[in-house]
């Protein structure tokens, strides 16, 4: 019995080396991952902001998962209605957007999704010139797809 021990101990030397290694590499990907989305929030609202409502279309995921919440109700149920209403309303009703997001959370789901909470502040300009502000907080999944990082779902509470 004391010819296999030292066998035995250089197998479970070996197992918890490769198991501190995949940790490291997970936490790496991890933070990839967070950065991935933290510049995927700060690219919305920049995008937002030069293009106006049209924007939003760049942004939101064309996929039959997504869909969007506006303070607990449903606003889009998934892509074409959420493009259709972009492009047939939003964008003649709205001359622009000015979006800031802050206090920024992300959390990473796995090396293609997150989450993603942020205080917002956002000022609707409409065609009119009368201008509407907002704040609150954000809530999304974002995903990796095959065009880059986008936003798979959408909920936005307003401070009452």
């Amino acid at each position: 019995m004391l010819r296999f021990y030292p066998f035995a101990l250089c197998i479970i030397f070996l197992f918890a080396g490769c198991t501190q290694k995949k940790a490291k590499t997970t936490s790496a990907s991890f933070e990839a991952v967070k950065d991935s989305i933290s510049l995927l929030v700060n690219n919305t609202a920049k995008n937002i902001t030069a293009k106006g409502p049209i924007g939003w279309l760049d942004e939101f995921e064309n996929s039959p998962d997504f869909y969007m919440v506006n303070d607990g109700a449903i606003a889009f149920k998934d892509y074409p209605t959420a493009e259709k209403f972009v492009r047939d309303t939003l964008s003649k009703k709205l001359q622009r957007i000015e979006l800031k997001f802050s206090n920024m959370r992300i959390t990473p789901l796995g090396p293609e999704s997150g989450n993603i909470g942020a205080e917002f502040n956002e000022v609707l300009v409409f065609s009119q010139n009368t201008a509407l502000p907002f704040n609150g907080y954000f809530t999304a999944t974002a995903h990796h797809s095959t065009e880059g990082w986008k936003l798979l779902n959408l909920h936005w509470s307003r401070k009452k």
